[in-house]
């Protein structure tokens, strides 16, 4: 019987365990058993309830029924900031919430209403909102313009796809004189999951795996936002500011992250080069994360590390998680002259 099979046959016969019991009893590693509980909870076949140390795991159809609040809303006139006063009252977030957690989903839940409140171009949305044992969560959902298209067509880019890079630099809004550009950009950071669906587009940040997933669907008209954090997460929200707007930038969002893969697993040219950094010069510091990208050519990488760096002195450019070929083409053209 594999592992997740044994955590669950466990499970089945008592209320719940904590982490040192199901290890003594089924002879794994802590890393080995952080990984499967892990994932039997992103699963949702195991709730985690209560604090790092005093966790403990049960059956999720043995957890207590979540409190979920759902609410239709008319946009015009909506106040974010009221709606979160409503749901908070209604299920008791003050008192059911570590002072941490409640900071990070009052964040994110007013930034997405209020991204469906002035950005969607619907007169109506709709909100729920789910107090489980070990998770909070929320979904928004409007029937409007929809988020990757109103990008697009606001800043005439080509397509959606390329909307989706630009809002996930950073920075990207299409009311330059009310917004920052900030909301998505810290509430996918801030989150353990968080899925932003629009059209045919869907793509997923998910912290149990230290990743982003892009993926086609089905079209879905406007925009439909998942929101997800653990009830016992230590993650604090001025930590999350802080990795990207540091002391040393004057607490300003000037840094960001970038993960290469989402456009491609493979780049040749100066064009696919130009692509990638456009619009990077808002930042003063850019982390290019090259997980699973396979290979880069030098035209490419040039036009990445040389020119642009060349061109934007302020900004510092790093790579990371690059391979041992990417990196050897990076240091590459950084010590070539001119072409």
């Amino acid at each position: 019987m594999d592992p997740k099979r044994k955590i669950l046959a466990w499970l089945a016969r008592r209320k719940s365990a904590s982490g040192g019991e199901l290890r003594a009893h089924l002879g794994l590693s802590r890393q080995a058993m952080s990984l499967h509980v892990r994932s039997l909870v992103e699963d949702g076949r195991i709730v985690r309830t209560g604090t790092t140390r005093g966790a403990r795991y049960a059956l999720a159809r043995r957890a207590p029924a979540p409190a979920v609040v759902s609410r239709s809303l008319r946009t015009r006139g909506l106040d974010e900031g009221r709606v979160w006063d409503d749901l908070a009252a209604a299920l008791n977030l003050r008192r059911a919430l570590r002072p941490n957690v409640e900071a990070i989903v009052r964040y994110a839940f007013t930034e997405m209403l209020n991204n469906a409140i002035e950005h969607s171009e619907s007169d109506r949305c709709t909100v729920r909102f789910v107090l489980g044992a070990g998770t909070v969560s929320f979904e928004t959902r409007d029937p409007g313009i929809g988020v990757f298209g109103s990008i697009a067509s606001k800043l005439n880019l080509p397509d959606e796809e390329t909307a989706l890079i630009e809002l996930m630099k950073g920075r990207t809004t299409t009311m330059r004189e009310a917004h920052t550009g900030e909301g998505i950009f810290f509430t996918s950071k801030a989150a353990d999951r968080f899925i932003l669906r629009s059209h045919r587009i869907q793509v997923e940040w998910n912290r149990a795996r230290d990743d982003v997933f892009v993926s086609t669907q089905r079209f879905l008209k406007g925009t439909d936002v998942s929101f997800a954090v653990h009830r016992s997460s230590r993650r604090r929200l001025e930590a999350v500011f802080g990795e990207f707007a540091p002391e040393d930038y004057d607490f300003q969002f000037q840094k960001t992250r970038v993960l290469v893969k989402l456009l491609q697993r493979e780049y040749v040219s100066r064009s696919e080069a130009r692509r990638l950094v456009a619009n990077l010069e808002k930042f003063r510091e850019v982390v290019l994360d090259f997980r699973d990208v396979k290979s880069v050519g030098q035209g490419f990488a040039d036009e990445v590390f040389r020119v642009f760096a060349r061109r934007h002195p302020g900004i510092v450019i790093f790579a990371e998680n690059e391979s041992p070929l990417i990196d050897a083409m990076i240091r590459h053209v950084k010590t070539s002259s001119p072409e």
